[in-house]
């Protein structure tokens, strides 16, 4: 199971990617696609060009690590293919890798509050 805490940043790369890569060659990907750290402690989503897969790359403090999984007889729900990325809240990474529609969900608006009351 992956630690989904309420900070974690996470990325969704927009462009499928070829799914022979691995995390060092993901990595670079992050680097030079991406503009941004594989060793940030940021999750970095992946997907097949066919939909039905997904990689995540993922730096826990003492390693890189990389999840990968496939649904059987349908494909993931996946943003419009363009150029970059978008991020997900933890919430909608779950509905992702569960293979639900992530989209329904939004994070609530939750004001911080002024004083301990």
């Amino acid at each position: 199971m992956i630690a989904l805490g309420t900070g974690l940043r996470i990325l969704v790369a927009t462009q499928p990617v070829d799914f022979r890569r691995g995390m060092d060659s993901l990595a670079v990907l992050v680097s030079e696609t991406l503009r941004d750290n594989p060793f940030s402690g940021s999750f970095f989503v992946f997907r097949s060009k066919r939909a039905d897969r997904i990689k995540i790359l993922a730096w826990d403090g003492t390693g890189l690590c990389l999840y990968s999984k496939r649904l059987e007889n349908r494909g993931f729900t996946w943003p419009p293919i363009r150029d970059g990325s978008i991020t997900l809240s933890p919430s909608q990474l779950a509905l992702l890798i569960d293979g639900s529609d992530w989209r329904r969900v939004s994070a609530p608006v939750v004001k911080t509050p002024s004083r301990a009351g």
